[in-house]
């Protein structure tokens, strides 16, 4: 199994700026990509942005330019970053940090999802 631990999020004013992070770790596997989704209140999830294990990353339209993923794989720690600047109150909804791990034993890869974590945008 692969355990995500997310942190970071709560309450900003617009044009303010959060960060948040995701550690993912599992024994068996190898993590692949990272990245991060968000879902508002009656809307789809959808994606935010994401980031390979060479450091690739790709960003939704709606949030080039503001926000930076970035990644820290040194010493085996698997741990995703979002730094949201000049936040918007469109930008509010909860964050969920998604992992792609690769069983070691088997080569298989699963998607794997943290509890995610409200980003609320508002003056």
């Amino acid at each position: 199994q692969v355990q995500l631990v997310e942190s970071g999020g709560g309450l900003v004013q617009p044009g303010g700026s959060l960060r948040l992070s995701c550690a993912a770790s599992g024994s068996s596997f190898i993590i692949a990509a990272m990245g991060w989704y968000r879902q508002a209140p009656g809307k789809q999830r959808e994606l935010v942005a994401t980031i390979s294990n060479s450091g690739t990353t790709n960003y939704a339209d709606s949030v080039k330019g503001r926000f930076t993923i970035s990644r820290d794989n040194a010493n085996a720690k698997n741990t995703v970053y979002l730094q949201m600047n000049s936040l918007k109150p469109e930008d509010t909804a909860v964050y969920y940090c998604n992992a792609r791990a690769i069983r070691i034993s088997s080569y298989n890869e699963y998607p794997y999802w943290g509890q995610g974590t409200q980003v609320t945008v508002s003056s």
